[in-house]
């Protein structure tokens, strides 16, 4: 324990210290940020970003880190302002300055606005004292007379500056509001004096300053109707905030970090007030400020969404209390009475049904239906666990005499955040002494389930984890016993020593490869069952792990820049040389693993670096029609390289997608085993691979005689990207060759016939064909496609929209199907209900399907697909050939919690 606490203080003083150093550097950009590109500005904005994401991990796991992000930044973005915290800042932290503003900043660098509202209680008695006023207190509150405003006033404004000064000498930008957001009347003005009782909150200025990337900066002084002002409390005002706002979190700073048992001094880790405040109140310790406080909580949670919550932590422990599960402080929920019922009919079967069919992963993957779900529930005991509102619902099934298996774990995302899911676990640990259960491989919330697990074994894109067993021999014993019996659905024992990995039907692991498969067990650590940390045992040879050097010829454009970044995260495959013949000389932006600078390479610098051997791999990300001469130039390299095997070549253009002798790089519909054995690589174009995967797989019932009609709609980074000399710098920087607002707010229909993509995707689904034996389509020569392609005002994000004519009638549920047989096991590939929008795919690696609609007659079938075009549509694509390629797991270096 004490090495683990060392571990994290030394993580929180490194992201610190890279919270000084990002703001170093973005404090010089705001010098120039007038006249600089904006696009400069945000990438070294993301490469802050990425360098303090990378440290939270080691104050908890990286899916916990990134799930946390992930949901804060959806409600902090200058157009949804005001949604993601309001944080307290007591007085006495102010004491503290530095403290405080490398975590305030901490939370900017990650993209995240807080809304802060700081006290100054101790600040205000110093002076108070130095000036010979005797302070003057009712009922905890402070008596407020003309006076003594007079010195808050100057405190507060005073303390408010000195805290957005230190902010934005982090490079954290920061506006000081003191006043417009408070409007108050007099809360007994002869009891109490200058005192306030907020009325009215505006907005306004908040949302102003979070638009403009400032974080705002609030004192708690309001206003009365006619102009007075008026001294509020601040743990209230903060109160009356998140009343108003009603935040994802609502965190109070103090100085001890957290609140504290009255009587064994240790800290009150959770509270839930449904069942703990009467019987709190009473207790003789509670008493004072204590009582208070916990009594504006209740009061204001009551008035908030269940979901919401208080912490009450310090400053430097507040990057572990938002971005990891375990937190680090005092929290303060309503919470729920737990139940547990032995039938569905204790909770409702349509409550039951819902909560499986919103949350159940094999259910949204459309690997198990909701119908399918109960029957497997009747075949023997069980029992279901749960809260009330159903933010988390499990279910055990225990028949006499044997292991009981969670067979369902299904939280809701404030189930997570809420620490409800810890308690329903906690409640099933009291009933069962030994457990078992399954995971998909690539869950969000794995790392819950491996804190709370003794072992693990993990294979075919599913996990299955267990605790109160400890003996290697005894967990195989079980697992025979649950696949002979059916209780789990796959094998997860090793046929032998060196077996490659079993992959049944609806596995996640890619088809036609293999994958890792790995065994954990806690080992008994000096007498202690399950106090070490796992090891891997019986697992077949790994994909290889060696690392290699890749060039890239033509890096400045968008996809060259997200190609770069996602190298960054890659383990083993090092970018070593990137060219580009207008930023040569410059140092390239993006990549975090080592200081690279562009160079300018020519085909003769390309043909003697083959020959030596100095990469594994190229990348071209070069225009149409200007890739040949350098290709050219690794094959002759080649011949003469000196180990006597030439590099991999991945061409991210057009040039080479009809070619021979080239492996059209499509790993989800034409294999993978031509790519693993493969030397040149032409990459599919963004349209046309989603075409593609929106037609294949209804090939074989296409009307004969007719052809699928594609309309696709993109983010203007399709279209490319100019350099231009910046007039400040000097330095050249990247445009976009169609700005948004070239489009003027609407979308560019362009290239109506006989766009490159049209014939692209035509011509190898053609191959489909042939490989199913059935020769060209309807007699005509394979199939068509008729392509209508469009740009949009948004970056990046292609949806399309397929009308395929049918030779027979079908409904919605078979052509789902079909697509469902297709893409079993297709990590990249998700299947929805719903019509996928930009939101399903804006950012993320994998192909999105969804919104299947028959026509009238079931004849005619429309379907919406979508990927980012920047990812899936090119980088992320490329690194799944490199990898294949090159002998590493298909998808390292691909963030599996944004596919």
């Amino acid at each position: 324990m004490l090495a683990v606490s060392t571990a994290a203080r030394l993580a929180t003083k490194g992201a610190r210290r890279a919270v000084v150093v990002a703001g170093q550097r973005q404090a010089a950009v705001h010098a120039v940020r007038r006249n600089s590109s904006v696009r400069s500005f945000q990438s070294v904005a993301q490469t802050d970003r990425d360098t303090i994401t990378r440290l939270l991990y080691s104050i908890g796991t990286k899916r916990e880190v990134e799930r946390h992000l992930r949901i804060f930044s959806s409600s902090s973005h200058p157009s949804q302002p005001a949604k993601f915290a309001v944080i307290k800042v007591g007085g006495a932290v102010l004491a503290e300055l530095d403290e405080l503003a490398l975590s305030l900043s901490f939370l900017y660098r990650v993209g995240l606005y807080p809304v802060i509202l700081h006290g100054a209680g101790p600040q205000l008695n110093d002076i108070m004292e130095q000036e010979g006023i005797v302070p003057d207190y009712i009922d905890g509150i402070r008596v407020t007379n003309a006076k003594t405003l007079q010195v808050a006033r100057r405190v507060f404004l005073e303390e408010n500056l000195k805290l957005v000064a230190a902010l934005e000498k982090l490079g954290t930008r920061a506006r000081p509001i003191t006043s417009g957001v408070f409007s108050a009347d007099y809360l007994d003005k002869e009891k109490y004096g200058l005192v306030g009782k907020i009325t009215k909150i505006d907005k306004r200025p908040i949302e102003a300053s979070i638009r403009a990337g400032a974080l705002p900066i609030l004192t708690s002084l309001a206003e009365s109707a006619d102009g007075q002002i008026l001294n509020v409390n601040a743990d209230i005002a903060a109160g009356e905030l998140a009343k108003e706002l009603e935040p994802m979190k609502i965190v109070f700073l103090n100085d001890k970090g957290g609140m504290f048992h009255g009587v064994t001094g240790e800290k009150l880790d959770v509270i839930n007030l449904d069942e703990e405040y009467d019987s709190l109140m009473k207790e003789p310790w509670v008493k004072y400020g204590t009582k208070l406080k916990l009594r504006e909580f209740k009061e204001l949670l009551d008035y908030l969404p269940r979901s919401s919550s208080v912490a009450v932590i310090s400053a430097s422990s507040l990057q572990k209390e938002l971005f990891t599960d375990s937190g680090a402080r005092t929290l303060i929920r309503r919470g729920y009475k737990l139940f547990k019922h032995d039938s569905i009919e204790g909770i409702g079967a349509d409550r039951f049904r819902q909560v499986v069919q919103d949350r159940d992963p094999d259910v949204l993957a459309g690997f198990q239906s909701v119908t399918g779900v109960l029957t497997q529930l009747s075949k023997t005991p069980y029992t279901i666990y749960g809260d009330e509102p159903l933010d988390v619902l499990a279910v055990v099934s225990h028949p006499p005499g044997e292991v009981p298996v969670m067979t369902k774990v299904l939280p809701s995302r404030a189930g997570m955040l809420n620490n409800v899911l810890d308690n329903v676990f906690n409640a099933i640990k009291k009933d069962h002494r030994k457990l078992f259960w399954t995971a998909p491989a690539e869950d969000e919330n794995r790392g819950w389930h491996f804190e709370r697990a003794d072992g693990s074994f993990t294979r075919a894109g599913k996990s299955l984890f267990w605790y109160g067993v400890h003996d290697v021999a005894e967990v195989e014993r079980i697992v025979k016993d649950f696949e002979a019996k059916g209780r789990i659905e796959r094998s997860y024992l090793p046929v032998g020593p060196s077996a490659p990995p079993h992959r049944a039907a609806g596995a996640t692991g890619a088809p036609n490869g293999t994958r890792s498969f790995s065994t954990m067990v806690r080992r008994p650590f000096n007498g202690v069952p399950g106090s070490s940390r796992g090891y891997a045992t019986a697992a077949p040879t790994p994909p290889s792990s060696e690392p290699k050097r890749l060039g890239l010829i033509g890096a400045r454009g968008y996809t060259g820049q997200a190609l770069t970044t996602l190298l960054s995260g890659h383990p083993f495959l090092n970018l070593t040389h990137v060219s580009s013949r207008q930023l040569a000389g410059y140092p390239l932006e993006g990549y975090t693993k080592d200081s690279i600078t562009y160079s300018n390479l020519s085909p003769a610098d390309v043909e003697q670096m083959e020959k030596e051997g100095a990469v594994d791999a190229w990348v071209m990300a070069l225009p149409n029609g200007v890739c040949k001469p350098f290709v050219d130039a690794v094959d002759r390299g080649a011949v003469e390289r000196v180990e006597g095997k030439g590099s991999v070549v991945v061409d991210l253009g057009a040039d080479y997608r009809f070619e021979r002798g080239w492996t059209y790089g499509l790993p989800e519909l034409y294999g993978r085993s031509s790519i693993r054995t493969a030397k040149r690589i032409s990459n599919p174009g963004c349209y046309a691979t989603s075409s593609q995967l929106l037609i294949a797989p209804l090939i074989d019932y296409i009307k004969p005689g007719s052809q699928p009609t594609v309309f696709g709609i993109s983010g203007y980074s399709g279209a490319g990207t100019v350099l231009e000399n910046d007039v400040a710098s000097g330095k050249p920087i990247t445009k976009p060759k169609v700005s948004p607002k070239s489009l003027e707010g609407g979308v560019k229909p362009y290239a109506l016939t006989g766009h490159i993509h049209e014939r692209e995707a035509g011509y190898h689904l053609s191959t489909l064909l042939a490989a199913d034996g059935q020769g060209p389509h309807g007699g005509g020569g394979g199939v068509k496609v008729a392509f209508v392609p469009s740009v949009a005002t948004w970056f990046s994000g292609i949806l399309s929209t397929v009308s395929i004519p049918l030779k027979q009638k079908m409904t919605a549920r078979e052509v789902v199907e079909l697509f469902e047989e297709r893409y079993k096991g297709e990590v990249l590939v998700k299947i929805q209900k719903e019509v996928v929008q930009l939101g399903d795919v804006e950012g993320r690696h994998g192909w999105t399907v969804g919104g299947f609609q028959m026509s009238v007659e079931g004849d005619r079938v429309v379907i919406v697909g979508g990927l980012d075009n920047l990812l899936k549509g090119a980088a992320t694509q490329c690194l799944q050939n490199l990898n294949l390629a090159l002998g590493y797991d298909e998808y390292a270096g691909i963030p599996k919690d944004s596919i």
